[in-house]
């Protein structure tokens, strides 16, 4: 008992120096390397020195030394001499430096490896000495047991928790000491085999780390690993395998791909229940919703049929009733058919009628027939006395559910048409009733005047519109029409403010005043020639978004919805209104569909002014006619109307208002009365033939297919003169030169372009100066796309429409719909990623010696490329859409933040997918979490990367990018960082951090006889134990400064 207590005392005396030992050591080792170690040297020491559990190899040498046994242990001095040598180039691998007890004169037994000697009992011995090595020369024998003693020092150092370190056994065939591969020396007959002779990392000294398929709960003992464990090397006890698992005692990991298939199918499993939950949820919704919404319109039709039939009914009898009543009932003498006033008829029946049933059923006939002047009953016939509707907002609790919406939509549609079909019978009442209704005139008004309008394209000093004057009014239809060429696009985009690289020279005017247009943005519609739709949308989807982001914030969500109801209803989209638009690759609607679509994106938010290029282009005849009847009842309410129409039919040309006639160059032909143009003509000698379109044959004019009649003195090119003489406008100078002559013959004036041409062919600019006016023209267009971007003007529109937050919630309600139905692309992407996880899990197992950098190098290049190619999908494949949304007035940080919110599943996702194959297929030491941890932040990371490639670079440029970046980045992340240069290129390259992180978690559970092996690897790396929480911080940051970057380009580009 007392020899226990006395080794038991003696041992942490020796263990507290072993720590004190390595602390006083030079700066660069003992700061920059065991700083690295642990968060606390002292903590990862103690745990790798700790023997409390069993001093039995202690007592054993003590025995075998006789007691001396703390005369030889090593000093600090001789500590530090032996780990500063791990860390430096020594002469010869054999032995350390020489030193005051083995050098060139002095080489006593002690010095050679496995034995170690005494300083003498006289001696006395300070092992908190970090300066001078100690005389060590007496009673030189074997080392003991769990001890090593270097080669070239004559003391023994005790040999961590982990290791293995016996007295060594001599192969007499190689004349080596088994295990450790060190020989004895020459000359010395006597001299046997000692102890352990190293401990340093696992390349250098494997030879004392237990082996794979052993623990060694003491450094002395090894026992085989049982059945059902598993034991890695360097293990101070077996583990046991988990349930479902299969693994051999002889290997040094389980096999727990079971886990992996097990998580790889909870996830299925719990995605497929997400994602057909939602989609259940959505069609469940919608089916409601439709079979309401069915159930509304039937009931306000049938109501609206039987009240119509109502009213004829009594209109009739109201006819016929004077000549069935005395004429004592009457003080006047009616007017044989004339048709009897309701007030009149009022008053008459206003006597006592001899029967009582008559007089209910005459009242009942009477009030029926006041209703088609008074609406307002018509409503109180649906919805009851108690709700009654004032104005557009219903009294009490009537529009708070989906149900009284669509009665409330319904009904106020049945009104309007009522009293449409008043307007085309174009009776008085209809008239005056339709003229004097306050809520069809709600819209401001915009008129629009120009004056000498100019726009000169930069790059080529070329007028693509020029010197054209007048007015589009509110509530006509205005035509622009022209050959190819004419300028019709850019004529309209003039008057939207969207003329970009051209020079805008004249004068556009607002309603008389000075005013930029872009001040009533959202009240300015604009239909692109494209049919900009979301195709993965429904057809109501796409307006409803539409109508939720520009209509005024103050209109209730049961107005909201007859705003889109009466758009789908008079382009006629009943029928597709839950139909997916469609795409390309997808067949949706019909291409006129599609078309009319396009075009209520822009009649649901009710502009006061409509912009449309080329909306009937592509259709046929009935869609045509459909869809200007539907601008034409947007035109009676007050909206300003301009759209380039193409060839139009002689019905279609019928239906425009004005008229604006482009010939080629961009010059004014005609700006008036659309009925007037054949009359303007005529006065020029240009008659229309019997059964020819007359736009089409101005058209074919104007192209020069058609000639002039001879008798008319007029030459095409002289049109555009002939108008602005007509309309008393100056006409430029050079316009007099360019077509004098022209006149006389069309002969002279093609030789005049002939000569134009060749001239244009011999001043044919070099190669440099071309370039140079390339790069000008582009650094011109580009500053002013950002100008126009950035151009902030007061807005004149008085409409206050949805906040951030609020547009927010729209846009992602829109992403999230559209991700559920890119729900087979999800599933490839994760199958992708499965299947990398499977193949660099077995092909790249984790390697003790560099605590597997190999294996995560591949996955943060793996995980970089697929990740940053499925993320370009959010920004590359929308832009055309954004754009339009954004010139719209749309919020873009609303926009780029839905999307980047929904994308967050996948990164919360993709990383547990990777790992469920990757994690299981190595089974690393580091735990799952702390790998996903790492992996989560690096996805986080290379989306932000990629919507910044996505943004800023096209499709193509984007894709090559996010392949070669991972790679590049990666590589230059590992090399030697031998200069200044590529440590501060490498700080700047996100797979340094993401590596760092993943070998430092995973270090971190190395210990015991591994402190030296950690020590060196992360050294020799750069890594610091400490950095770990460093290493994820910087991904983050990373990912947020470039979604800010992405966020940035998108507002200035417009990308």
């Amino acid at each position: 008992m007392t020899l226990t207590k006395l080794t038991t005392l003696l041992f942490s005396h020796s263990s507290h120096r072993l720590c004190m030992a390595a602390s006083p050591m030079p700066q660069q080792f003992s700061v920059g390397i065991l700083a690295t170690i642990a968060a606390s040297v002292e903590a990862d020491w103690n745990q790798a020195f700790n023997f409390s559990s069993n001093l039995d190899f202690l007592i054993s040498c003590i025995q075998k030394t006789k007691g001396d046994i703390a005369l030889r242990l090593c000093t600090a001095a001789e500590m530090k001499f032996y780990f500063k040598s791990l860390f430096e180039k020594s002469e010869s691998a054999n032995y350390l430096k020489p030193n005051e007890n083995c050098n060139f004169t002095s080489w006593i037994s002690g010095c050679e490896p496995g034995w170690a000697c005494s300083s003498g009992q006289n001696q006395h011995v300070d092992l908190q000495n970090s300066d001078d090595i100690l005389a060590r020369t007496h009673n030189c024998q074997p080392c003991c047991d769990g001890f090593f003693c270097p080669h070239g020092l004559t003391c023994m150092i005790p040999c961590p928790l982990g290791s293995y370190c016996p007295l060594a056994t001599l192969d007499k065939t190689t004349g080596v000491c088994e295990p450790y591969k060190y020989q004895l020396p020459p000359e010395k007959p006597n001299h046997t085999c000692g102890g352990a002779n190293i401990w340093a990392d696992v390349g250098t000294s494997s030879e004392v780390f237990c082996p794979v398929g052993s623990y060694c709960p003491t450094t002395v003992k090894k026992i085989p690993c049982s059945s059902g464990h598993y034991c890695r090397m360097g293990s101070t006890s077996e583990k046991r395998c988990f349930k479902l698992t299969s693994c051999n005692q002889s290997t040094p990991s389980q096999n727990s791909y079971a886990y992996g298939i097990m998580l790889i199918a909870a996830l299925s499993t719990l995605l497929l229940i997400f994602y057909n939950f939602s989609y259940q949820v959505l069609t469940t919704r919608n089916r409601t919703l439709d079979k309401s919404r069915e159930a509304a319109a039937k009931n306000a039709s049938k109501i609206a049929n039987s009240w119509k039939y109502a009213a004829d009914a009594a209109k009739n009898f109201a006819s016929g009733l004077p000549a069935h009543l005395s004429p004592k009932f009457s003080r006047k003498t009616d007017v044989p058919g004339a048709p009897l006033h309701p007030s009149a008829l009022s008053s008459s029946l206003s006597s006592p009628v001899p029967s009582k049933g008559k007089q209910k059923e005459s009242g009942e006939l009477i009030q029926m027939s006041e209703t088609e002047d008074n609406p307002e009953s018509f409503e109180r016939c649906i919805f009851g006395p108690e709700d009654t509707i004032v104005g557009n907002v219903s009294s009490g609790k009537l529009t708070h559910t989906h149900s009284q919406i669509f009665k409330y939509a319904y009904a106020q549609l049945e009104k309007e048409k009522a009293q449409q079909q008043d307007y085309e019978d174009f009776t008085l009442p209809g008239v005056v009733k339709i003229t004097n209704n306050i809520e069809t005139r709600k819209r401001p008004l915009i008129e629009i005047s120009f004056k000498d309008l100019t726009l000169t394209l930069k790059a080529q000093n070329k007028h693509l519109l020029r010197c054209v004057s007048g007015k589009i009014k509110p509530g006509c239809i205005t035509a622009v029409m022209g050959p190819s060429g004419a300028g019709k696009t850019t004529f309209v985009s003039a008057l939207a403010g969207k003329a970009i690289g051209c020079k805008v020279t004249g004068l556009i005017l607002i309603n008389g005043k000075n005013e930029a247009i872009h001040s009533y943005k959202r009240i300015i519609g604009f239909v692109p020639q494209d049919d900009i739709v979301h195709g993965n949308l429904t057809v109501e989807e796409n307006l409803w978004f539409s109508a939720k982001c520009r209509l005024s914030a103050d209109l209730s969500k049961a107005d909201e919805f007859l705003v889109t109801e009466r758009v789908i209803e008079s382009l006629g989209l009943q029928t597709v209104r839950n139909s997916l638009v469609g795409t390309v690759e997808k067949r949706g609607i019909s291409g006129g569909q599609r078309k009319r679509v396009n075009v209520g994106m822009e009649m649901v938010m009710e502009p006061s002014l409509l912009i449309l290029d080329e909306p009937t282009s592509g259709l046929d005849s009935a869609s045509s006619q459909l869809l200007l009847r539907a601008l034409r009842r947007e035109a009676f309410e007050g909206v300003n109307i301009c759209m380039v129409v193409h060839q139009p039919s002689y019905a279609l040309f019928k239906m425009f208002d004005d008229l604006v006639l482009l010939a080629k160059g961009g010059l004014a032909v005609y700006h008036g009365s659309a009925e007037k143009v054949e009359e303007y003509f005529a006065g020029l000698g240009v008659n229309v033939p019997d059964r020819i379109n007359p736009p089409d044959y101005f058209i074919d004019i104007l192209e020069g297919i058609v000639t002039i009649e001879r008798s008319s003195s007029v030459y095409y090119k002289e049109l555009p003169i002939r108008w602005m003489l007509h309309k008393g406008y100056s006409v430029p100078p050079d316009m007099w030169h360019s077509t004098a002559g022209l006149a006389s013959s069309s002969t002279v004036g093609n030789s005049i372009d002939e000569t134009n041409i060749a001239a244009a062919e011999m001043e044919e600019p070099s190669v440099s100066a071309s370039l140079w006016k390339y790069i000008k023209t582009n650094v011109e267009l580009h500053c002013d796309s950002i100008w126009l971007n950035f151009l902030k003007s007061k807005d004149l529109s008085n409409r206050r429409t949805p906040g951030v937050l609020r547009q927010y919630k729209y846009f992602l309600c829109r992403v999230g719909k559209q991700r559920l139905r890119e729900a087979r692309i999800q599933v490839v992407d994760y199958l992708i990623l499965l299947l990398a996880g499977a193949c660099l899990g077995s092909l790249a197992k984790v390697s003790d010696h560099n605590f597997g950098a190999l294996g995560y190098t591949y996955t943060i290049i793996a995980v970089s490329l697929l990740c940053k190619i499925a993320a370009l999908r959010s920004f590359s494949l929308d832009r055309l859409h954004y754009w339009r949304e954004a010139a719209s007035g749309m919020s873009s940080l609303a926009h780029f933040l839905a999307k980047d919110t929904v994308d967050h599943f996948n990164t919360v996702i993709k990383p547990l997918v990777y790992l469920s194959m990757f994690y299981f297929f190595t089974d690393p030491r580091s735990s799952l979490a702390d790998n996903y941890i790492v992996l989560l932040c690096l996805v986080y990371c290379v989306t932000g990367i990629a919507y910044a490639l996505a943004i800023f670079f096209d499709q193509g440029a984007a894709q090559l990018l996010s392949v070669l970046l991972p790679v590049v980045l990666t590589l230059t992340a590992t090399q030697p960082q031998d200069s200044e240069i590529l440590k501060i290129l490498a700080n700047f390259c996100y797979p340094k951090w993401a590596l760092e992180a993943f070998v430092i978690a995973n270090a971190e559970s190395y210990s015991g006889v591994w402190l030296i092996t950690r020590c060196g690897t992360l050294f020799k790396s750069g890594y610091d134990l400490h950095d770990w929480n460093l290493c994820v911080t910087v991904l983050i940051i990373t990912g947020l400064v470039s979604r800010a970057i992405a966020f940035f380009c998108m507002l200035i580009f417009q990308k």
